[in-house]
């Protein structure tokens, strides 16, 4: 009992925040190692977020093969799916208290190499227990990337600045998205099945090195002032690190904040169809459309290179033309993205300019939804010191939504399987008006907020 208490006392100093160090007091010099800092901080955050999504979307790609081959049946695959997702929203809620205690540089590494771990032992396994255990557990550490990169942001970043740097950051999941379907495609379409996992494995093993010599730990470990206070901003009365249980009222500040549920349902809700599309959207174009598996890739991930200036849109005309306010952006950004996808579910079989066309539009409005629903509101609303807290809270209701969308999805494509003349065959409608339906849904909660008012 006592060695598991030392071991846990060292984990805690190993992950704690560094000590302040006496201000500096040149101003050249501070400017100077900010403009230093936050530069490293949000490429380092940004490029390694995305290459982490490679080692979250691998499944996505090769469900095809994996029902053809027997491995899993798509109730299965819906199973293993929905263990990701809640365990990631369990750890993203989970380690965003966290988050908000700990020091980033070192915390997101971690979660990135244990995922590359797991996606390693994934990539040598065909037992559908051990890969629900597996990928649920992945789920997990993969939680420790998105709060703590927030919380990050919060400390480098001052809220008027704070949307545009959100929305470059929020690029990440389209820049992995796209790293997946293109990349992680072409390497399965001329390895095997396995190369899904194992490749981004290895891959993210180096980058996680990367990432701890990119990122840094709080501006006060290094001499440097409080963001705010550099920037010219009135001080929140949470920043200070010496008040004592600061983080831990601003955190259950947050969990008494009616708008921050009502966020978070509606984030559920266009996370089914997020979620829906990454994770089936491959097999629907394959099947529906009778595309190969590079060709149906590419198509998507036509989406998330779109998603790229979406996200960075969305954060810079919110902050520019609406002075923060997010409710009329994010309507219109709503609006288009079920446009966009009501073409893509009923044009013509096999148009792939049509489509081409949807998966932009989709990819670029819902990258904007995704950045405002799945995190940007919320810290708006909430404390600084408790960003991480608010992060996870909306992870939770995220991905408890697309855990509930994998094992209906999953249902209602198995069961929509037929076999004609030995022909599997496929259909799509039910999945359709259930994915196009929560999407509705969301734009609905998430216009009424529009008179919720943000902090400075």
């Amino acid at each position: 009992m006592n060695q598991s208490s030392s071991i846990f006392k060292k984990l805690l100093r190993f992950y704690s925040r560094g000590e302040e160090k006496p201000p500096l007091e040149n101003s050249d010099e501070i400017d100077r190692l900010y403009r230093r800092c936050r530069l490293s901080v949000i490429v380092t955050l940004t490029l390694g977020y995305g290459f982490a999504y490679t080692c979250r979307l691998g499944l996505s790609v090769i469900k095809k093969p994996l029902i053809d081959l027997g491995i899993f049946s798509p109730e299965q695959l819906g199973w293993i799916g929905a263990a990701y997702l809640w365990g990631y929203g369990a750890g993203k809620v989970f380690n965003g208290f966290l988050a908000d205690r700990v020091n980033v540089r070192i915390f997101i590494p971690t979660g990135l190499a244990i995922s590359a771990l797991f996606n390693l032992a994934m990539g040598n396994n065909t037992f559908v227990y051990v890969a629900i255990a597996l990928w649920g557990a992945n789920g997990w550490f993969q939680g420790f990337g998105a709060p703590s990169s927030v919380v990050s942001i919060t400390q480098w970043f001052s809220g008027r600045r704070r949307g545009t740097m959100y929305g470059i950051w929020s690029g990440a999941h389209s820049l992995g998205e796209g790293l997946t379907y293109f990349g992680t495609a072409a390497l399965v379409s001329v390895t095997t099945w396995n190369a899904a996992f194992i490749g981004p494995g290895f891959t993210c093993l180096v980058v996680a090195v990367a990432l701890y010599f990119g990122l840094r730990d709080r501006p006060q470990t290094m001499g440097l002032p409080p963001v705010n206070e550099w920037a010219g901003q009135e001080p929140e009365a949470s920043e200070s690190e010496s008040t004592p249980g600061s983080a831990t009222s601003a955190q259950l500040a947050v969990l008494k904040m009616p708008a921050i549920w009502i966020i978070g349902l509606s984030s559920a809700l266009m996370y089914v169809t997020r979620y829906a599309i990454n994770n089936w959207g491959v097999l629907y174009l394959q099947e529906a459309h009778g595309f190969s598996l590079t060709a149906a890739g590419g198509l998507i991930g036509v989406n998330t290179i779109s998603g790229i200036g979406g996200c960075v849109a969305y954060g810079y005309i919110s902050d520019r033309f609406f002075a923060a306010r997010r409710p009329p952006l994010t309507l219109m950004f709503g609006i288009v993205e079920i446009l966009s996808l009501l073409l893509i579910f009923y044009c013509p079989k096999g148009d792939v300019t049509l489509l081409t066309i949807g998966f932009v539009f989709y990819g670029f409005t819902l990258s904007g939804l995704l950045a405002v629903l799945g995190g940007l509101f919320a810290v708006d609303l909430a404390p600084k010191r408790a960003a991480g807290a608010a992060m996870g809270i909306i992870g939770v209701f995220s991905y408890i939504g697309a855990g509930i969308q994998e094992l209906v999805s999953g249902s209602l494509i198995g069961q929509s399987i037929t076999i004609v003349d030995g022909v599997r065959q496929y259909d799509f409608s039910l999945p359709i008006m259930f994915w196009l339906g929560a999407s509705v849904l969301s734009m609905i909660l998430a216009a009424s907020q529009w008179r919720v008012k943000v902090k400075d």
